[in-house]
């Protein structure tokens, strides 16, 4: 069972952090704090490949918008020091968020627009151990947000300077060692970051705060049963600079990106020992639906998906690869009321861990 507990981790790659919520990329990342070792190191690279189009409807009805959605690249590192028996330190470098869409140049009253976010957050954890089983945990975030929009049929575009934004995360965990078990509950708050629009004037992109509860306990000695469910104000952000909001081409009157609503994502799996060294796994990830209107550069609604992973372990190293299909839900987008239903993604994950 020594790492097997860890082997549920590949899914985390491929799971719904890359689908969450609104523009979400990267989940909790505190769970790095549990793994095995004085000092640890781990990298991971996630791409993933979505295929998503919608059909136009008034005065576009009939129209198709084509694949909207760029293949990316997201990547984490991680070190851990166990400082003390009781004391340990961690720091997490991950992309929080991001979005990358861009619409064919086809007749579609969107065509050729673009939009993109990137982030990059940098967070220092530090976890004691309060007895054999009950753990404390917390951290202080900063995190750097910037974009642009292109939308040439309106004549608009907007490109923001990276801003940094500081939060911190809470935590708490009950361990017993002897049959892996493993419930803990963690609390990030919010970042804000502060724009402005093409005419000077100020506004606000908040990047929502979460709660996630992670659990695993062993089923045998040779499975581990793991589950999350993760909770995120989505309905709080928004990209929304006034001189979009006046402007005649926003017939809606509504922001260029925003949460439609609070996003719950669930995830449950079951890891197995195959030998000493290899262990194989799979889970099922599922994000309800809101049913309520979604910006026009996003075009899904909720998802469920399918993960396989693998992963090689020695007292050492450890080497992980997962994927995970995505079967993303419908949507209805602002404006002209385009309808995207039937599109999916494919996720790829690989995770390289090392002790010393």
């Amino acid at each position: 069972m020594k790492y097997l507990s860890m082997a549920a981790a590949v899914l985390g790659l491929t799971a719904g952090s890359a689908f969450a919520g609104s523009v979400q990329r990267a989940a909790d990342g505190s769970q790095v704090l549990f793994e095995e070792g004085k000092n640890y190191l781990e990298f991971s690279v996630t791409r993933v490949d979505a295929d998503i189009s919608g059909v136009g409807a008034g005065p576009f009805a009939g129209a198709v918008s084509g694949d909207i959605a760029k293949a990316y690249v997201s990547y984490s590192l991680a070190y851990k020091l166990d400082v003390t028996d009781r004391l340990t330190f961690a720091l997490v470098a991950d992309d929080p968020i991001g979005a990358d869409i861009a619409y064919p140049a086809l007749p579609y009253p969107f065509a050729a627009s673009t939009a993109e976010i990137t982030s990059t957050a940098y967070t220092a954890y530090l976890k004691y151990k309060m007895s054999d089983r009950f753990h404390v945990y917390g951290g202080v975030r900063g995190t750097t947000v910037d974009g642009n929009v292109s939308l040439p049929a309106g004549g608009y575009a907007l490109n923001v300077s990276p801003d940094i934004g500081f939060g911190y995360v809470l935590g708490a965990a009950y361990t017993v060692d002897e049959i892996r078990l493993k419930v803990a509950l963690t609390y990030e708050s919010k970042t804000e970051h502060d724009f402005v629009d093409n005419a000077g004037v100020p506004f606000t992109v908040e990047i929502p705060q979460a709660v996630t509860l992670h659990a695993r306990s062993a089923v045998s000695p040779k499975m581990l049963v793991f589950s999350s469910i993760r909770w995120q104000e989505w309905s709080e952000f928004q990209v929304a600079p006034n001189d979009f909001l006046a402007n005649p081409i926003n017939v809606s009157g509504l922001p260029i990106a925003f949460g439609p609503g609070d996003y719950t994502t669930y995830e449950l799996g079951l890891a197995r020992r195959v030998t000493d060294k290899l262990a194989v796994l799979g889970s099922v990830a599922y994000e309800p639906e809101t049913n309520n209107l979604v910006g026009n550069l996003e075009g899904r609604d909720g998802f469920i998906s399918y993960g396989l992973g693998v992963r090689y372990s020695t007292p050492t190293y450890d080497i992980t690869a997962g994927i995970r299909y995505v079967d993303l839900g419908p949507a209805t987008t602002t404006s002209i009321g385009s309808t995207f239903a039937g599109n999916d993604a494919l996720a790829f994950g690989l995770k390289l861990g090392y002790r010393f």
